[in-house]
């Protein structure tokens, strides 16, 4: 049986299931190089779970397409590459052309991109190693590495770090359990929509204190005039 073949099999045709059998049949055409391929598109796409495609990996392996450190060669190389495209990304937007946008939308301001880039300055190196373990943020974190200018081999390293842990622990996955690695495909995938949710329920949360803060500040800037003409003039 294929490994496409026992995608299909593995789940009556959730979104999930649809979107791993598309892709990881790659593996069955061109080997270990599809799963780079897959895993540096899930880089672009985070709707594509790589708690997903890399368990297909590592039961190819184990049923002999490929070895199992080819595996793990190239779904690291793919996360590198699918990084390193979004940090070219961050780069080409830049910090001032990011000021520019940031003022002209709402809710956001220049002052929001400056205390960004300030705390990438701090924190962007252990922000790009452990951004690697958690879903969706894993891609996004390319962004703003690229933005700040953050050294392309430091990023490219930190990348390959956590990006080789992560891919070894879910292709042993597969690897392990054979067959039964959809078992594990079933908690990935509300583990995936937790955090989708959660990323959701943080957008909401900032849209609801930036609203609040704009609305005092208008309120203040409407007080402080009539404050101003009571104060009585010097003599």
């Amino acid at each position: 049986m294929t490994t496409t073949e026992i995608t299909a099999a593995a789940d009556g045709g959730s979104w999930l299931s649809t979107l791993v059998d598309a892709v990881v049949g790659l593996m069955d055409v061109i080997g270990p190089y599809g799963a780079g391929v897959a895993i540096a598109a899930e880089n672009l796409f985070p709707p594509l779970p790589s708690e997903a495609i890399l368990p297909m990996a590592g039961l190819a392996a184990h049923r002999g397409a490929f070895a199992l450190w080819e595996a793990i060669l190239w779904t690291t190389v793919g996360s590198v590459v699918g990084a390193l495209l979004l940090y070219g990304i961050g780069v080409w937007f830049g910090v001032d052309r990011l000021r520019r946008i940031a003022e002209r939308l709402p809710l956001v301001s220049g002052e929001d991109i400056d205390r960004t880039v300030a705390w990438f300055h701090r924190h962007g190196g252990k922000a790009v190693f452990l951004g690697r373990f958690v879903p969706i943020f894993r891609s996004l974190i390319s962004i703003p590495a690229g933005v700040v200018r953050m050294p392309v081999w430091r990023f490219a390293l930190l990348t390959a770090a956590g990006s080789v842990i992560w891919n070894t622990v879910f292709i042993l996955v597969g690897w392990y359990l054979g067959s039964g690695w959809h078992i594990v495909e079933q908690y990935m995938d509300i583990v995936q929509n937790v955090v989708i949710v959660g990323v959701a329920a943080a957008v909401v949360w900032f849209v609801v204190v930036r609203i609040r803060a704009q609305r005092r500040q208008r309120a203040a800037g409407a007080v402080a005039p009539r404050g101003e003409r009571e104060v009585p003039a010097a003599d």
